[in-house]
């Protein structure tokens, strides 16, 4: 069930939610749907990360093999 809500948005916010509101739907009518797309999205992104970082991992690995691992890492970066 949707909520009805007022929220203040700063200018350039509110420009981009029209442009975009525009480029999808052709109306600045949509702005409400292009704000929930795009919140949900975010928020949805920032979910899966906190899941990933807090979640049960499945190998171990010492300090010194991370710093191993690190520098190759990095070494592979700089060729």
């Amino acid at each position: 069930m949707a909520k009805r809500t007022t929220i203040i948005l700063q200018e350039d916010i509110y420009e981009k939610l029209v442009q975009e509101s525009l480029r999808r739907y052709k109306t600045t009518k949509a702005i409400s749907k292009v704000a929930n797309e795009m919140l949900r999205a975010s928020l949805g992104g920032e979910a899966n990360i906190l899941n990933l970082v807090f979640s049960k991992k499945i190998s171990k690995t010492t300090a010194k093999e991370f710093e191993e691992f690190r520098r190759l890492l990095s070494k592979r970066f700089e060729s």
